[in-house]
This record gives C-alpha cells, structure tokens and sequence, in this order.
C-alpha cells in the first residue's frame, strides 16, 4: 500500500496572534512548530508532505524545508486561493479572504495521491496521534466511505491566554462519529471550559471529546467536499465572513448514512499558537520535550 501523505493546512492569517505563526521560531535551533509534526509523521510512516498555504508564504517555507526534507519526504506547495470555487461559481467582491479549512483542504485535490492526513500547521498534536493515524490510514480500514479523527479531551486542547475553535464530538459506542459541531469560542474556566453559543455561555466539564482537525481520509472526499462546497455558496455566498468547515463536511456526510468516522482517542496534550502570548508556553514545552530525549537537538 502507497505510504500516506500529511497535509498541512498553512494558509491562516493569524488575526488572534497577530502575525505569521506558522513561521514563528520556538525550537532550540529555530524550528516552528510544524518541523515537530513533521517530523512526528515521518517517524510514524508518512512519506510526503503537501503544504496549503498563501503565496507570500511558499518561498520562505520552501527555503526552510526543502533541504530538512530532502530524502525523507516529497514536498508541494499549493496556494488556497480565494477565487479557487467550483465550475459555475465566481467569487462575490466583497469577499476578502478564502472559505476555510473545507476549502482548503478540497485545494489539495490534484496532489494527493493516496491516503492522507489533515492537520493545522500551528498545532503541536503529540507523537502518538501521527502513529494511531498511520495505522489507520495504513489498514483495510480506511476506504472510499470510512475515514477516521483522532479525538482529544477537551480539556487537553485549551489556551491560557483566550478562545478556541473546536469540533465538539459525539461518538457511538462502537466507537464511530456520530455528531460534530464546530464551536468558534471555548474558553477554559476553573472548572473545565465554557462555549459562546447564540450569544450565551455554556459550561462544559472539559472531559467532552474534539477535534483538532487531524483527520484521516480516502482521496474519495474531494469529490464528496466539492458537492458540500456547492451547497455551501449556493447558501453563504453572499455573506463575506461564512466559513466552509471540514469538520462540517465530515458532519454532513456521516449523517447522510453513507460515510462514517472512526474515531482514534488519544491522551496527547495539544499545544499551539493561538495567541502570542502562547509562543513562551510552546518554546518551554518543546525544550521540555526535546531535554526528555522525545525529540533530538538537532531535529532534522
């Protein structure tokens, strides 16, 4: 079986952090976080990276990981572009930004050959979710209609320092995704977390399960997006902040009864760069990680 391929989803703006946050140093010898799950896929089987990004970013990343990689995975570059639709549709003028992760990962179509990965590039998601994943995404398991998450505890996943975005997950007992709901705005609280919902805070224990958006798919779902996708612009494209999820696009298609999502729970920690105020807390915790011998000085 071809060895799966790790999609990064690079193109974010940043508007909470407040600059490039995919290129933000935080290593020992000035690593970003994404050369941590890189290098995580690599060790756990992947064999090619594709990067989702914005043009201004491409030389820069390319620059810094055409070398690094050089022997021990294949590297692309594609743009997710705001006027990147499907046929019969054309971008409104007053849409200033892409449609989202939906879209961004639908822009990969044409590079990925096989099964694959999707995860964010300033998400740092632990060692062991990239190995259940490859496992999966190795398996007779993953097909044309079953795909997979890794799921994280709520309380695992937040910031000190503000809001998250967050799938909120309902799962089956026979351990498939029945139900995710993207929630724009968690917060951790002293008790676990709350959820901006309509206008009104929910408390929630932190113990629910989420996705970070790492996600396992058969090349079968560009297909199934672009027709979500369809639906999607035919609905919002008049409106100039709606958003194409991917986690919605897993939603959708579990629901039609066709498709399913196994969920692979894992007790990894996430850390990542919401905020600015989160890059001390990641360069600690990397020189943590990297002085316990989970990761080598010298990374690449």
């Amino acid at each position: 079986m071809r060895t799966p391929t790790l999609l990064v989803l690079a193109a974010g703006m940043g508007s909470r952090y407040g600059g490039i946050k995919q290129m933000d140093p935080v290593g020992p010898e000035g690593e970003f976080v994404i050369d941590y799950s890189i290098y995580d896929a690599w060790r756990a089987g992947f064999r090619g990276v594709v990067f989702v990004i914005r043009k201004e970013l491409e030389a820069p990343l390319r620059e810094h990981f055409s070398k690094k990689l050089d022997g021990k995975m294949d590297i692309a570059f594609v743009c997710q572009e705001l006027t990147d639709m499907p046929e019969g549709f054309c971008c409104p003028p007053m849409r200033k930004k892409p449609w989202g992760t939906g879209q961004a990962v639908w822009a990969a179509r044409k590079l990925i050959p096989g099964n694959f990965a999707v995860i964010n590039a300033d998400d740092f998601y632990g060692g062991g979710a990239y190995k259940i994943m490859a496992e999966f995404l190795t398996s007779k398991d993953c097909d044309e209609s079953t795909y997979a998450m890794v799921g994280y505890r709520l309380g695992n996943t937040l910031s000190e320092y503000g809001s998250v975005s967050r799938g909120i997950c309902t799962v089956h007992a026979n351990g498939f995704l029945t139900d995710v709901t993207e929630r724009t705005c968690i917060e951790k609280t002293s008790s676990g977390a709350r959820c901006l919902i309509d206008g009104k805070w929910k408390s929630l224990t932190g113990e629910e399960l989420c996705s970070l958006n790492l996600w396992g798919f058969h090349t079968s779902l560009f297909q199934e997006t672009e027709k979500l996708f369809r639906e999607f612009l035919t609905k919002n494209s008049g409106m100039p902040k709606a958003e194409f999820f991917i986690p919605s696009v897993v939603d959708s298609l579990v629901k039609t009864g066709r498709y399913k999502a196994r969920v692979l729970p894992t007790d990894e920690h996430w850390f990542g760069m919401t905020y600015k105020e989160d890059r001390q807390l990641v360069v600690h915790k990397i020189s943590e990680l990297t002085k316990a011998g989970d990761y080598p000085a010298h990374l690449w």
